[in-house]
């Protein structure tokens, strides 16, 4: 029997883990980037933090790396500073690490939101600033808002020449903001391409690449109502539509 051949693409999807009140490990992840996905016509495949993960994805058109908990420093080569940790998990850090090589090796569409683009930086040799507020003490910017998920809060300045202000369509979005770290050095070949105003990076590309962006916020959370979130998700599984048509 033949396989049937798939109209859309698959996108791979990296996912939280935490220790639940049993004391067991759970994976999980918020409902909101799977409808964003479907919505821009792709079919989500969740990859749990297992190394055989890196297997599933070969399957896979694209990868989703989501957001969630803290990266543990010692894999941007730094010690703790102090930081008030948000549930790091070595399960999780290692397998995206192995999901993103495997992505690479592919030439795989890869979209990183927020943890995510954290994520992209700590696989190339990168950095991130482990505390926004010691950082930026005199920031006016509230970079873990406390307005709903779904509400933008602080602009953004994104690099007119740049992939994401073509899938934008703007030099200036207002995004929602739900992070105390963010990207300190760019991962080698990568270039910054967006900023907010106190000069935190929102965002990253990496040029001659299928698609390899990467931004701050959660525009997973805004797919219904702000076009420009929408805009980012049509362009990834575009590119991850593309991918499948040269690759199966």
């Amino acid at each position: 029997m033949s396989t049937p051949q798939l109209t859309k693409p698959l996108i791979g999807i990296s996912v939280s883990r935490e220790i639940g009140s049993d004391n067991v490990p759970r994976d999980f992840l918020r409902a909101t980037y799977l409808h964003a996905i479907q919505l821009a016509g792709g079919i989500p495949i969740l990859l749990p933090n297992i190394p055989e993960s890196q297997e599933a994805l070969k399957v896979c058109h694209g990868l989703l790396l989501t957001g969630g908990g803290d990266y543990d420093p010692a894999r941007y080569g730094q010690s703790d500073k102090g930081t008030k940790w948000d549930g790091v998990s070595t399960d999780r850090d290692e397998t995206e690490l192995l999901l993103i090589r495997t992505a690479y090796d592919l030439a795989m569409p890869i979209f990183g939101i927020c943890r995510g683009i954290q994520a992209l930086a700590v696989a190339g040799d990168g950095s991130l600033i482990q505390d926004i507020p010691t950082t930026y003490p005199d920031s006016v910017l509230h970079h873990h808002q406390s307005a709903p998920r779904s509400s933008p809060t602080h602009q953004v300045t994104v690099d007119k020449s740049s992939h994401l202000a073509s899938i934008l369509g703007t030099e200036q979005v207002v995004v929602n903001s739900f992070h105390h770290q963010a990207v300190d050095q760019v991962p080698k070949n990568w270039v910054v391409n967006a900023h907010a105003e106190d000069g935190v990076i929102e965002g990253m590309e990496l040029p001659q690449y299928p698609f390899g962006i990467g931004v701050q916020w959660h525009p997973e959370d805004l797919v219904d109502s702000f076009q420009e979130a929408r805009q980012l998700f049509i362009a990834f599984v575009q590119a991850a539509r593309q991918y499948q048509e040269a690759n199966y």
